[in-house]
């Protein structure tokens, strides 16, 4: 079940918050529970006992790690965080990657279905007993509160990835008020337009123009499949993190910020501090820092890099391109931390920007492409291998789009935000009931166009 379906949108979520609301304080974790596991049924009934023993194994190991830090025995902890990375790695690695790499090796597949949002889950449960481990969070002493930690069906399949030391106070106590729950709904029904009405949108142009560029491909035509794809993977999954967040804040849960306008970034690395920001965080907390960081030289700071950039990747997917987006991205962040970011530090702010833009889009072909002589012909274009600058199709498709790309561009920086909040600096309770009033026009335009197409995609579903 999407969060951009009318199934949820008018039957699951009213029904949950009717239900959560009307409870008793010491009700309402079961009803979220309840609500999440009857929400990952419907989308995979056959692979919920695989989310409840992820759930129940790493509760378990979290009680253990914490009962052997009480007990001074060291050893016995680091063993049991072993254990807990050892086996969620390898059920991520079954269900996601076995049956890619036999395919890869041409051996005999097994058929094995990929649980939704079993990249998300998993990390978080191993976040959890890493954070118990380096006493960043007390372990849990509910089965069922840690049940509903892994399980909150607004963060469950998409993101964020939220860590349980960021959330274990509010999953015993935690604020319920009217304000914040309009503020939510606000915030769900902003990701909710950018799903539908821009990212779906943005969506059906760049399949369009990746078909076309297979029979008469032309330079302009590439760069502008690749453009619209930037702008559709972004809209889609901001949406859907915009969701989540709005989602928990009626819920009485502050989920981190996943998206922070990365299209304004004006080098890689600043990138990667704006796009999905609880991911690279991860990384860094779970990964990067326990290698070392940068704090054991140059030489294994670039290999601790190259072992993130390359997991970075392959968590997206098991095919090559996956595995070469990350590789693409460690080598021109190396670039950066060795030299390029001084001399972009003195470059005119257009100069970066361009700079940004440019190997960003290179990035999502890389991201889009299968691997396949298809994508590379089409990275060929790009720059002109075996296509003409233009024809007549590619510019009546730029002229024709040049109302919506704007709306895309301006729509990924802070620009709408910052206006609305000026021009409604004097007047609060303006503020309140314009938000709200475009909040329900978000919605009912919403409602439309999941109504009347048939194209509904969510991209990080895969992942």
């Amino acid at each position: 079940m999407l969060f951009s379906s009318l199934e949820f949108l008018y039957l699951f979520l009213p029904l949950t918050v009717l239900l959560y609301f009307l409870s008793p304080n010491g009700a309402k974790n079961y009803i979220l529970l309840f609500a999440s596991l009857v929400f990952y049924g419907i989308a995979e009934p056959s692979l919920l006992p695989l989310l409840l023993a992820v759930c129940l194994a790493d509760f378990a190991l979290g009680l253990a790690v914490e009962k052997s830090l009480f007990s001074q025995k060291e050893k016995r902890a680091k063993a049991l965080v072993a254990v807990a990375m050892i086996s969620n790695v390898g059920i991520l690695f079954f269900f996601k990657y076995l049956d890619p790499l036999l395919s890869l090796f041409g051996a005999h597949t097994l058929g094995i279905t990929l649980p939704v949002g079993i990249s998300f889950y998993t990390f978080q449960a191993m976040s959890y007993v890493c954070d118990v481990y380096r006493r960043a969070s007390r372990a849990q002493k509910d089965p069922l509160l840690f049940l509903t930690y892994v399980s909150l069906f607004p963060q469950l399949i998409a993101g964020p990835i939220v860590r349980y030391c960021d959330i274990d106070k509010a999953l015993s106590k935690r604020k319920h008020s009217i304000s914040l729950a309009c503020d939510g709904i606000k915030l769900f029904c902003v990701g909710l337009a950018k799903k539908l009405i821009l990212a779906n949108s943005a969506g059906e142009e760049w399949e369009r123009l990746a078909a076309y560029s297979k029979t008469d491909g032309t330079v302009l035509g590439a760069w502008l499949g690749v453009v619209f794809f930037a702008f559709q993977i972004y809209f889609d999954f901001s949406g859907y993190s915009d969701m989540a967040r709005g989602l928990g804040k009626i819920f009485g849960f502050d989920f981190p910020e996943n998206f922070r306008y990365p299209y304004a970034a004006k080098s890689i690395t600043d990138f990667w501090r704006r796009w999905h920001i609880t991911l690279s965080l991860w990384f860094r907390e779970y990964v990067y820092i326990p290698l070392g960081g940068n704090r054991r030289g140059r030489a294994r700071m670039y290999v601790n890099l190259l072992i993130v950039w390359s997991l970075t990747g392959l968590w997206h997917g098991a095919t090559p391109n996956f595995l070469l987006w990350g590789l693409y991205f460690f080598v021109l962040l190396s670039l950066e931390k060795a030299f390029l970011l001084k001399w972009l530090s003195r470059a005119p702010s257009i100069a970066t920007h361009a700079y940004a833009i440019f190997f960003i889009l290179v990035g999502w072909l890389i991201f889009a492409s299968d691997g396949t002589v298809g994508g590379i012909a089409y990275a060929g274009q790009l720059f002109g291998i075996g296509a003409t600058p233009w024809n007549n199709d590619t510019l009546f498709e730029l002229v024709r789009n040049i109302p919506f790309l704007i709306i895309l561009a301006v729509g990924c920086t802070p620009l709408p935000k910052r206006t609305f909040e000026r021009f409604f600096a004097k007047a609060p309770l303006a503020a309140r009931v314009a938000s709200s009033a475009l909040a329900v026009l978000s919605l009912v335009i919403s409602t439309c166009y999941v109504a009347a197409s048939g194209y509904n995609p969510f991209l990080y579903f895969r992942f």
